[in-house]
């Protein structure tokens, strides 16, 4: 096996849960094969190098293996190679999400009435 479809290698390597997420992914502009966008169809072959964005983050590999099946996790990572330079950047954006989150102050408890009538203003419903 030389090639597989897009979609497919990505659901195989377990980037998207579902092949339909990856298709979307793909049609939405989410996933570069070699500097172009990727269509759910196209060929994956050894060596190309990825940049694929889902809510994990911004992903930059290169496709070492192809597969069609979807196994365990520990296998999946053996299907591409992370560039030190996206695993940094990720790290550094999950860090920066981690130390936001100490300023971020919560109500204490459920809203009141005026609270909710302000939220729903502010949500435009109302």
């Amino acid at each position: 096996m030389n090639s597989v479809r897009m979609d497919t290698w990505l659901w195989a390597a377990r980037f998207f849960k579902t092949r339909t997420l990856a298709k979307r992914a793909c049609e939405l502009g989410r996933v570069e094969s070699n500097g172009q966008a990727a269509k759910p169809a196209r060929d994956v072959r050894i060596g190309d190098k990825l940049k694929i964005t889902n809510e994990g983050g911004d992903f930059r590999v290169e496709v070492l293996f192809v597969s069609e099946t979807r196994g365990p996790a520990s296998v999946a990572q053996t299907l591409y190679c992370e560039t030190q330079a996206s695993r940094e950047l990720r790290q550094k954006l999950a860090d920066e999400r981690r130390a936001s989150r100490q300023f971020e102050t919560l109500p204490l408890g459920r809203p009141s009435k005026r609270d909710r009538r302000q939220i729903i203003r502010f949500r435009g419903r109302g």
